[in-house]
């Protein structure tokens, strides 16, 4: 009776494999997992539970998993030079729910970035905050819209009193300014929390801000944007004694229970593939940001935050108002297999979120299938063509990509001559 819709299933698991495999694939959230870490996958523990911590656990035959996820730990604890780590959030936003909800109170005063500004909607009224509390600040920002003006934000802060800031964002091409910003945390008494769901991987690759060693007390992140692991979420701390078992219990029973055994073995493998290339992977991914964002420039695009040097990290924003903004650009790419996303510009209104005057471009995903600066020069080139010259590049696309199907600074990769 259903055969025919499983076929249907099949083939559009099949179809959107070979689809992506011919796109440059260009979402500042997305990342592909090595094929050594997607092996992993799909195993027995996909049918398992395991409620608990390594050794603890309230069911039995758990001692595969533990093994695995005590290393899972102990790794991300040396990479990222941490005392503790929290694993069993499944994704970066389940995460901030974890931390939030130990450390925001009702009518807590909470200070983050903006929609327009970058900030992600869990850190927003209508997000995982606004749970808690309906009294939301948002940080000052500089007048190019891409930094949180310091000076102002002190002021505010002594003022207000926030009990908890929460730095980070998904329009993310700065680091933001935990450091300068902490003495004063320190004075009021708040909580200092760090969401690096974007730039995980370039914070594990040095080449970013180092929030932890800035003052942060917690960082929180999402495991497959900059970090090429499976889609879950991590906490990591350097509190301890009843501070870091609240986000214990945030974590369990707080906001997971079983949580998704089968993506801890390919989170293990892409912890080891950090630890063996994560400095040159991030930065390539930089560089390729960095170049992209010039070539763009060049073939007339209004790319953002040039007096800056456009980015610090993977991502790229670009004002694409004068082509019918960012919703009908990124249609019109996808047409032609060039993947990435509108995105809102700080200078705009947040009734603009439909169809907002930005795109977003994150090169990290391409960077890991082995592309340079010349390929961002292609890319743009495409870009260009597509968009100011009305040209249909998608066979090149295709052609283009066709040369790119290893997964690099993983061990897939071949040995270097």
């Amino acid at each position: 009776m259903f055969s025919s819709h499983i076929a249907r299933v099949e083939e559009l698991v099949r179809e959107q494999n070979d689809w992506r495999d011919h796109c440059l694939n260009l979402i500042a959230s997305e990342q592909v997992l090595s094929r050594r870490a997607r092996s992993v996958m799909g195993s027995d523990f996909c049918h398992r539970y395991a409620e608990g911590h390594p050794g603890e656990r309230y069911y039995q035959g758990t001692e595969k998993i533990d093994a695995i996820e005590a290393d899972v730990k102990r790794y991300l604890k040396k990479l990222f030079g941490c005392l503790h780590t929290e694993v069993r959030p499944i994704s970066g936003t389940n995460a901030n729910e974890a931390v939030f909800s130990r450390y925001i109170k009702p009518g807590d005063i909470v200070m983050v970035n903006s929609t327009p500004g970058g900030g992600h909607i869990s850190h927003q009224k209508a997000g995982a905050v606004g749970k808690l509390t309906r009294n939301v600040l948002t940080f000052p920002r500089t007048k190019d819209g891409y930094h949180i003006d310091v000076g102002r934000t002190k002021d505010l802060m002594r003022a207000t009193k926030p009990t908890t800031v929460i730095f980070g964002k998904s329009l993310f091409l700065f680091p933001d300014p935990v450091a300068e910003l902490f003495d004063v945390c320190e004075k009021i008494g708040c909580r200092v929390v760090y969401d690096g769901a974007h730039v995980l991987g370039l914070i594990a690759g040095k080449q970013f801000q180092d929030p932890l060693r800035e003052g942060a007390h917690i960082l929180n992140a999402s495991t497959h944007k900059t970090f090429p692991g499976p889609q879950r979420g991590l906490i990591l701390s350097n509190l301890g004694g009843d501070d870091w078992r609240q986000i214990d219990k945030g974590a369990f029973p707080g906001s997971s229970s079983n949580h998704h055994l089968d993506t801890l073995p390919p989170l293990l493998i892409t912890t080891f593939e950090m630890l063996a290339f994560g400095e040159e992977y991030a930065k390539q991914v930089i560089a390729n940001a960095q170049h992209l964002a010039a070539a763009l420039e060049k073939q007339g695009f209004d790319v953002q935050a040039k007096e800056f040097g456009y980015t610090k990290s993977h991502q790229v924003a670009v004002d694409v108002s004068r082509y019918g903004g960012g919703s009908a650009v990124s249609s019109l790419l996808k047409e032609n297999n060039i993947i990435l996303n509108m995105n809102m510009l700080p200078f705009e209104p947040i009734s603009h979120h439909d169809n907002p005057a930005g795109v977003r471009i994150g090169t990290q995903e391409m960077t890991r299938m082995g592309m340079k600066q010349a390929e961002m020069d292609q890319i743009a080139l495409l870009i260009g063509d597509c968009l100011v010259r009305g040209k249909r590049v998608l066979d090149e696309v295709k052609k283009m990509r066709a040369n790119f199907q290893t997964v690099h600074y993983s061990f897939d990769a071949p040995a270097k001559k």
